[in-house]
């Protein structure tokens, strides 16, 4: 029967106020810790996880979590189904090699993780450095220097802060140019400014014109930020997207079984090249000058540590490009993951021996600047601590490490202010050399 137009409104209003009234659904969460608070261990020492479950802030009373330990995402165990009581639950697990011991935990709704390190300290590289790293390198290096560094440097009129002349700058390379946003004190001495160069993350962007706000710390910088792949700077959006699912999809991929094709060949003559640039410039002090970057830009750093003795210090937040050639040693790598795996589930030879050529383990090995810092993310599973350790403890400069037991890949506010703290201590400690 049909309806009057009356009783249906009525009908669908009252279906509408009880959709309104009903009560949310139930939000369980789940977080896990280790019983140390620094989350480190001695290599066979147990280490006891703890699993907290709460159900709209409150602990659940029971209920059951499977749990899963590897060795940082390698070899994992066999599933575990615990009993949460009171809003808990616990495991045990422990490693016997140094590393990083990994616990999933996930219930039908909710999911975390927790990181448990074995004397990350004494993780080695998987493999030495190849034999013919350094006359690689320097023929690549030879053959940038014959390409004249000119450079075109345009005002930038809007976005600066007070006090600092910015400039969109593009300087030749080889292939794409040294794209970035380079920022100064306005009437800055000769011979006065240390320099910093920021490096960025995976992705396809442009460069960050806020970089240019370092040039007021400490007195004053040269600061200059460019972006990963030498592209035009302050496009919309929609180009740096179609760049991103188009020709540089996959650039992390590229050449991979080839050292003269991988992509990050290109990107780390821009380093070269960038640097080229601050260390010319007259207001440069001669002495100092940064790298700084996450991630990717964290790959880079360690890459222009390792190539280019002019840097001074690096600052390498969850730094990417970390240990290839884990599988060597059945652990895992970072990111990108230039290795991949055959039909058979072996790593690609050619790819293998190539991306020791870009590997931190190897350019940590050739630093020679006066500092790093480095930060690292227990659960990060992008750029995981194992690898990440694996190259910190290949550096043979003064450095210091700053973990974030519960961190996945992310800069946290503790982690940001590590790095910044000590960049402009490095400074301070260049002004008074």
């Amino acid at each position: 029967m049909k309806l009057p137009l009356v009783s249906s409104l009525f009908v669908l209003a009252a279906l509408s106020l009880r959709a309104q009234t009903a009560a949310p659904a139930p939000v369980l969460t789940l977080k896990a810790s280790t019983d140390h608070p620094d989350a480190l261990y001695k290599t066979g020492e147990t280490a006891t996880f703890t699993i907290e479950a709460q159900q709209d802030g409150k602990p659940l009373p029971e209920g059951r979590v499977v749990c899963v330990l590897s060795k940082d995402g390698v070899q994992p165990q066999p599933p575990q189904t615990l009993n949460i009581k009171n809003g808990k639950a616990t495991i045990i697990g422990k490693l016997d090699e140094p590393g990083f011991l990994l616990l999933r935990a996930t219930s039908d709704k909710a999911s975390t993780m927790a990181g448990a390190g074995y004397d990350p300290l004494l993780l080695k590289p998987s493999m030495p450095v190849p034999e013919d790293f350094d006359a690689f390198w320097n023929a690549q290096k030879a053959a940038l220097a014959q390409v004249p560094a000119k450079a075109t440097l345009t005002a930038v009129t809007t976005g600066a802060p007070k006090g600092v002349e910015a400039f969109d700058v593009q300087i030749d390379c080889l292939g794409k140019p040294v794209s970035g946003y380079f920022g100064k004190p306005v009437n800055a001495r000769a011979k006065s400014l240390p320099a910093i160069l920021h490096v960025h993350g995976a992705g396809v962007r442009s460069s960050n014109l806020g970089s240019v706000s370092w040039a007021l710390q400490e007195g004053g910088m040269l600061s200059l930020d460019i972006n990963a792949h030498g592209l035009p700077n302050g496009k919309p959006k929609e180009f740096y997207d179609a760049l991103a699912a188009g020709e540089l999809k996959d650039y992390r991929s590229e050449g991979v079984q080839d050292r003269e094709k991988i992509y990050f060949k290109g990107m780390f003559l821009r380093l070269i090249r960038a640097i080229d640039f601050l260390t010319t410039q007259p207001e440069w002090d001669g002495k100092t000058l940064i790298v700084y970057g996450s991630s990717q830009g964290g790959f880079q750093a360690f890459a222009a540590a390792g190539l280019d003795a002019r840097v001074s210090y690096i600052c390498a937040g969850v730094p990417a490009g970390c240990d290839h050639t884990g599988s060597q040693a059945n652990r895992i790598s970072g990111w990108p993951k230039i290795v991949p795996n055959g039909a058979d589930g072996k790593p690609n030879p050619a790819a293998l021996q190539a991306s020791r050529y870009f590997d931190n383990v190897n350019f940590a090995v050739r630093a020679k600047c006066r500092g790093a810092v480095v930060t690292v993310g227990f659960i990060d599973t992008t750029c995981p601590p194992t690898s990440v350790y694996a190259a910190y403890n290949a550096l043979t400069i003064p450095k210091a490490i700053h973990n974030d037991i519960l961190a996945g890949h992310t800069n946290t506010p503790a982690a940001s202010k590590f790095m910044q703290a000590a960049a402009l201590m490095h400074v301070r400690h260049s002004k008074a050399r």
